[in-house]
Order: structure tokens, then C-alpha cells, then sequence
């Protein structure tokens, strides 16, 4: 993993399979999250160094649209620090064996292995996923739990991190997942300077559901985003949910259901996370007093700040300083 917000380790190699019938838009979210130049970091170069490969040296992509060429050999995975496998439409016809050799012995040396959609087939395929967390596409969830009943599969998500096995559900899913990884790998700061380079957000928790309802409204607007962004405005005040609804007008039942409806989470678990990536980037930018993380993020007291954030990022706030802080920074202070 990287160590500094803006400076990340170089060399983390990225293996991206393209195999036959792949999805085109989750090689395009790979490359742009992982191998693209970062610009708006004060970057020349990508985060990563991403190599796509392949079994065979021409690739036919999903209903054969196109055909890439110049991809690497499969092999490029055993050089591989992170392997992603993309999604493709046929999942009841397994992956070659080549392929499926290639994940296996990726995840057996302790590389980190990634599927965006309907990949996880092909992790399960090659048995990484016996008796482990996981999810797919919605609409594969029935399909995928005949072929691989052992899989502990959590059909509703949008992404599970699952340690070195990560999972994505649908193709949307994918820039969640992938965008996770970076604030995994590199902050909360570095993560929310990506997602303002694609217009797009900054964190959804991979717990949120992945098909969210969107019926006709009964009003002519009933958009959540100008009080989630008048919220965000005010992430240091002791703001509840019942603040949240009568900025909205309604009542704390029905901004329930709109939060349900519209981002497939709800208010409080909405707030809280907004609160725990504000705390993170002030410990990225150099703050060092916790009491003062705690207050400027609303989170209220080091105590609440330190099991939120561990909960969040799998660090405690010193931790987190040191790896993702000004020059790994010193631990913060009480």
C-alpha cells in the first residue's frame, strides 16, 4: 500500500484479464481509476502501473463490438501486486482453464484479487470464494448461488471487501469498488480528489443496495441533493436526523424512505459516513489533535472518532496518520 496522501508508492502493479466476451466498461473503469496520469494530484503519472492481458493475442470484447489487440500475455499476472477480473455476459459458460489457473495462483502468492460485476464468477470458478463474503450483479444473484453454493453471497450490496478478495455487483458498482481501493490504498483525500476529476461520489459504502427502487414521484422534485449538500456544509454541527428532516419538510419517516429510495441507505448511516471521510482528510491534511478531528467532523468525542474510523478504514486515527498523513505523520494527540 502507498504510504503519504499525494505521493503513492510507486510500482503497485495492476493486472487487468481480459478475457473473451469481456464487459468494455469495466476494463474502461480499471484503466481510468487505476492507470490513467492524476493530474489534479500534482501527478505526471497514474496511481498505479496497470498491464491489461490476455489468453490469446486478439480479444473479441462483449457481442463482439470490438477486438483488442496488444494486450500483454497472461502471464503478466504473476507480476501482478493487484488482479482485476472484469465481467462478461456469459457466466454459465466457465472461464478457460488458463484463466482460471492465472487467478488462482495470483491469489495463492498473496496478491490482491479484484472482480468488477459478474467477474466474481470467475473468482468462485477458480475457488476463492468457498466459505467466503462476496456479490455479483442482482440479476445473476440466483444463478450464481445454484453454481457456487458455498459462496457466502450478499446479493443486495454494492461491493464487499473481504480483505485480499474484493467484489464488486453491477457495472456502476465497479467505480465504487475500484474508487474504495484507492482510498484504501492511498486516503480519504487522494480518493475525493478522483472522484471530483469523474463527477462522481466520493464514497458510497459498499453496504448500500445495489438496485435502488426509483418510482415516479408524486411531487415534482423530491431530489435529496440539495440537503445532502447543505449537510455537508455543516458536517461539524450537531446535526441529526431530525434536523435533516425539517431542513427537508418532512417527516423523519418519509426522509427515511427517500434516502432508502434514492441511495439505498439511511440517513443516520449516510451522515456517519460523511462525518468519518471529513475526520480523515483532516488527518491527512496535518491536523493533530483528535479532540479537534472529533469536533470539526461531528463526530464528538476521540473516543466515537477512533472506533469510527478504525470501523471504516480497518486503522486507528494514529495509524491512519502514519500512513496517509504529512510525511507519516507523528500519532495524533488526545
Amino acid at each position: 500500500m502507498a504510504q503519504g496522501s499525494s505521493q503513492p508508492k510507486p510500482g503497485h502493479r495492476v493486472a487487468v484479464i481480459v478475457d473473451e466476451g469481456t464487459n468494455p466498461f469495466e476494463v474502461g473503469v480499471a484503466t481510468e481509476l487505476f492507470g490513467l496520469p492524476r493530474p489534479e494530484l500534482g501527478l505526471a503519472g497514474p496511481l498505479y502501473d496497470v498491464t491489461l492481458c490476455a489468453p490469446t493475442r486478439e480479444v473479441r470484447m462483449n457481442h463482439g463490438f470490438f477486438t483488442m489487440t496488444g494486450v500483454a500475455p497472461l502471464d503478466a499476472v504473476d507480476e501482478a501486486d493487484t488482479l482485476v477480473v472484469p465481467g462478461r455476459p456469459d457466466n454459465v459458460v466457465p472461464r478457460g482453464a488458463a484463466v482460471r489457473d492465472a487467478i488462482r495462483r495470483t491469489h495463492a502468492r498473496g496478491a490482491r484479487v479484484m472482480s468488477l460485476c459478474t467477474g466474481s464468477f470467475a473468482l468462485a470458478e477458480a475457488g476463492l470464494l468457498e466459505g467466503r463474503r462476496a456479490t455479483t450483479h442482482w440479476r445473476w444473484a440466483d444463478i450464481f448461488r445454484a453454481l457456487h453454493p458455498g459462496v457466502l453471497l450478499e446479493p443486495d450490496v454494492l461491493f464487499v471487501d473481504d480483505g485480499d478478495i474484493l467484489t464488486a455487483s453491477g457495472s456502476a458498482a465497479a467505480l465504487d469498488l475500484c474508487l474504495h481501493v484507492v482510498r484504501r490504498d492511498h486516503g480519504a483525500e487522494v480518493a475525493n480528489a478522483v472522484s471530483r476529476r469523474l463527477v462522481f461520489a466520493a464514497h458510497r459504502d459498499g453496504g448500500q443496495k445495489q438496485f435502488v427502487e426509483r418510482p415516479l414521484p408524486d411531487v415534482p422534485d423530491e431530489s435529496l441533493a440539495p440537503l445532502l449538500a447543505w449537510a455537508q456544509a455543516r458536517l461539524g454541527e450537531p446535526l441529526t436526523v431530525a434536523d435533516l428532516a425539517a431542513r427537508a419538510a418532512v417527516s423523519p419517516a418519509t426522509l427515511h424512505r427517500r434516502f432508502r429510495a434514492q441511495l439505498g441507505t439511511t440517513p443516520l448511516a449516510w451522515l456517519t459516513g460523511e462525518r468519518v471521510t471529513l475526520a480523515c482528510r483532516l488527518i491527512e491534511r496535518g491536523e493533530e489533535r483528535l479532540d479537534v478531528v472529533a469536533a470539526r467532523s461531528g463526530l464528538g468525542t476521540a473516543a466515537n472518532l477512533r472506533a469510527r474510523v478504525r470501523r471504516e478504514t480497518g486503522l486507528s486515527p494514529s495509524a491512519y496518520r502514519r500512513r496517509f498523513g504529512p510525511g507519516g505523520g507523528e500519532p495524533l494527540m488526545s
